[in-house]
């Protein structure tokens, strides 16, 4: 079985479509849980209207059902208000890098 922490680094793979920064950085992966092979995660957008939502879920499940040992993912969208504040350090250097922050 996997840990959290071992989703939350792949999930460190998946990039946001805009820019070059993982999901996970950006701020807006609000949740991982993991029961046996299905994976729990709660996922949020920087704006109501994104229009990457789709494309955004299926590369979170993509790369989860690459993982051996998760055979499921369920994506929960949630609506928690995101700002800058959210955004780790990593991900604050490395939009900086590109010319965001």
């Amino acid at each position: 079985m996997h840990t959290v922490e071992e989703v939350r680094d792949a999930l460190r793979e998946v990039l946001d479509p805009e820019y070059p920064i993982s999901l996970v950085d950006l701020g807006l992966i609000r949740g991982i849980e993991v029961e046996g092979s299905k994976a729990y995660i709660k996922l949020t957008y920087t704006c109501m209207g994104c229009p990457a939502m789709d494309m955004i879920q299926d590369d979170v499940r993509d790369r989860l059902l690459e993982m051996e040992g998760i055979d499921e993912v369920d994506i929960e969208v949630v609506w928690e208000t995101w700002s800058r504040k959210d955004i780790t350090p990593l991900g604050k250097k490395q939009l900086k890098q590109v010319g965001v922050v």
